[in-house]
């Protein structure tokens, strides 16, 4: 069975409180549901992880080489700001789709720049979550 691990970078956690103008009033437990929800009707092996520590995420991809098949992520934040996240992804050489609930080009000017947009095979943006169905369809078809 293949596996994909969905990877959520910081302040997901605060999902369903965090300015729900801008993200939705779904929580992250509902995210999970809808990805365990979506690698079932898949037949799909699923890791759903999200933290607040750059090097945690760091380590999670690290481990993703050995025991998965594709990266689903959500970098958050650290999409406009973390190299070290983009050369973890790019030194595991696993296919990944990146994320986003928002369209992050209707944002701030900051958030137009993602450092891993252009080593992933798919950017999903602005679908709230229904974008993590999409990337992991999108991640089991390739596969």
């Amino acid at each position: 069975m293949k596996t994909i691990y969905v990877l959520n970078g910081p302040n997901l956690n605060l999902l369903g409180t965090r300015e729900p103008e801008t993200y939705g009033s779904d929580t992250l437990e509902t995210v999970e549901k809808l990805c365990r929800d979506t690698a079932a009707e898949l037949d799909i092996a699923l890791e759903f992880r999200q933290t607040n520590h750059e090097g945690e995420m760091i380590d999670w991809i690290q481990q993703a080489r050995l025991q998965a098949d594709a990266l689903v992520i959500n970098p958050a934040a650290w999409t406009h700001t973390s190299v070290a996240i983009r050369d973890a992804v790019t030194g595991v050489a696993l296919p990944l789709w990146e994320v986003h609930i928002t369209n992050v080009h209707k944002r701030e000017a900051f958030r137009h720049h993602s450092f891993l947009s252009d080593v992933a095979q798919g950017v999903i943006c602005g679908y709230g979550i229904r974008g993590y169905r999409y990337a992991l369809i999108e991640a089991a078809r390739s596969l």
